[in-house]
């Protein structure tokens, strides 16, 4: 029987305890980085930003005046706490990606499963690869909204706030941190 591992000192419940305090709280920055990118984009058409979230905040990367950061995650913090939960959901999400690029690999992969003798038959079979890939990115489209919703943010975000945001240019990009705690 296998044990659930913990560090020297704590206790396995206590060791899942705290676990699930980090994930619960980067899945909380996600929610309010999607909700920022949101009412910035609300706010300024056709702006060009990255978000990527951590266990302390999250970061914009690309050109935006710090002022108009802080003023839409405190915003998108506000509107997630009024129960709009579709600010925590973005299309352009990064785990869309994964979800699209896992079900296309995963589809291509099973309509190539054997081994046809000879080579035509092998390119025979592409065709039907591309359509599985094609099927999976398409089906990414809602499973990756769900996948959002359900594993990589949470759009309760409890006692979550706003603590700062620093501007710095790394290798010519303007980055800004959006720091949280709670």
């Amino acid at each position: 029987m296998s044990e659930t591992p913990s560090l020297p000192g704590f206790s396995s419940s206590r060791f899942t305890f705290h676990v699930s305090r980090f994930i619960s709280r980067v899945r909380r920055n996600h929610a309010l980085e999607h909700a920022t990118m949101h009412v910035l984009s609300e706010r300024c058409h056709g702006l060009r930003l990255v978000g990527r979230s951590s266990l302390w905040g999250f970061y914009i990367y690309g050109d935006v005046p710090t002022e108009g950061v802080l003023a839409a995650a405190q915003e998108g913090l506000r509107r997630l706490r009024a129960g709009q939960r579709h600010m925590a959901i973005h299309p352009h999400c990064g785990s869309n990606l994964v979800v699209g690029g896992t079900l296309a690999g995963l589809g291509a992969s099973i309509a190539l499963i054997g081994k046809p003798k000879g080579c035509l038959k092998q390119i025979a079979r592409l065709p039907l690869a591309f359509a599985a890939a094609t099927l999976g990115l398409i089906l990414a489209q809602p499973l990756g909204a769900a996948f959002q919703a359900h594993v990589t943010t949470q759009p309760n975000v409890g006692s979550l706030r706003i603590v700062g945001v620093t501007r710095e240019k790394r290798a010519g990009v303007l980055v800004h941190h959006v720091r949280t705690e709670g």
